[in-house]
């Protein structure tokens, strides 16, 4: 098995070192005439020139796609508290906060204005871990399975190496995510348990000790896992649709703020569909982090089919609304940071005349 994958990674466009793009278009080889045409485009660029910050792939790309995930997921996370507390209530006390804005209302009239921020401090802390993870390692298993599918297969099988890395980075991630995430849902649905993470940490482990924390773990993974790899795979294959059906030029003759555009826009139409995807678990989850003792199995059995969609309309406006400004920010501290920007995938030459697409 190894042997067969060893050509196959000498033969990727990430192996060899001729084989660069650069943000605005591609850079020929130097054996090739001035005239030849610059054509060929891949999954990724290769090493940096003077325009970047960092070699694409480097350990310095990785920890800057972190710090953009960090800023990403946090940043957009604790500014929507407020909605999300709402769904979560919705959720697990339908019969009291029937409705989005009967939910405000209700939450007002009890807590105050200062009571929509409940949870914030867990949502900021977690989120920015799981964006840490979630984008960070996305780049590396995206690069890491590109490798080893080479750089035909890495082409034609674009989806699958999108889904299979999100997958891979999301499983890490919300590792990363369930303490936080059992605080903040503790915090945000049960009156009167805890009003800060401070005092919510300590009451939670002396109830049920670590398990308090990563009881959830394994129906956020139902929940995220299925919203990452849509959100990705999503994502990138509407970026690449928009610039060839939609965008009246080629990405190399956009500017900056042209192409952030087309994040934004590329990111919201994954986030709807990221929504309804993983709002399911997300119900699960938010039920079973209140209740003590009870599985996932069993309060997805009590909840039933038209249970665990309550909160849907609110979770798409949140969640569409989220992974839109996800990736404007993601794709801005790309640009800030001068770090290597892939431009849409191409068919590879090779590929090309292996179709009869070319003499």
């Amino acid at each position: 098995m190894f042997s067969s994958i060893a050509p196959l990674a000498r033969h990727n466009p990430f192996y060899a070192p001729h084989f660069q793009l650069v943000q605005d278009g591609v850079r020929k080889r130097p054996a090739e005439p001035a005239e030849a045409p610059a054509t060929r485009r891949g999954l990724a660029a290769a090493s940096a020139n003077e325009e970047y910050s960092c070699e694409y792939g480097s350990l310095k790309f990785y920890a800057l796609c972190g710090v953009g995930g960090v800023l990403s997921c946090g940043l957009t996370h604790t500014g929507v508290v407020p909605l999300d507390l709402v769904k979560c209530r919705m959720q697990v006390d339908p019969q009291k906060y029937k409705s989005i804005f009967n939910g405000f209302s209700v939450t007002i009239n009890e807590d105050g204005v200062r009571g929509l921020a409940k949870g914030w401090a867990p949502t900021f802390i977690g989120y920015s871990m799981q964006g840490l993870c979630k984008f960070g390692f996305y780049e590396v298993f995206k690069i890491l399975y590109g490798n080893m599918l080479g750089e035909e297969n890495a082409y034609l099988w674009r989806t699958s190496l999108y889904l299979a890395a999100s997958a891979s980075a999301e499983f890490f991630a919300d590792i990363a995510l369930a303490p936080m995430e059992a605080a903040k849902v503790r915090i945000q649905t049960q009156p009167g348990y805890a009003n800060t993470l401070r005092q919510a940490l300590p009451k939670m482990f002396a109830e049920e000790g670590v398990w308090a924390f990563y009881k959830g773990v394994a129906p956020l993974w139902m929940r995220q896992i299925p919203y990452t790899m849509m959100k990705f795979a999503c994502f990138e294959r509407t970026v690449e649709a928009l610039y060839k059906y939609v965008v009246p030029k080629p990405r190399s003759e956009c500017t900056k703020g042209e192409q952030l555009v087309v994040t934004f826009v590329a990111g919201y139409i994954a986030g709807v569909f990221c929504a309804i995807v993983s709002h399911p678990a997300d119900s699960v989850v938010s039920v079973l982090n209140k209740e003590k003792g009870s599985s996932a199995s069993q309060v997805l059995m009590r909840l039933g089919f038209r249970g665990v969609w309550k909160g849907l309309f609110a979770r798409i406006i949140m969640i569409g609304t989220l992974t839109a400004l996800q990736w404007f920010i993601y794709d801005s501290v790309k640009v800030y940071f001068r770090l290597p920007r892939p431009p849409p995938p191409e068919m590879p030459e090779s590929l090309k005349k292996k179709l009869g697409l070319t003499e």
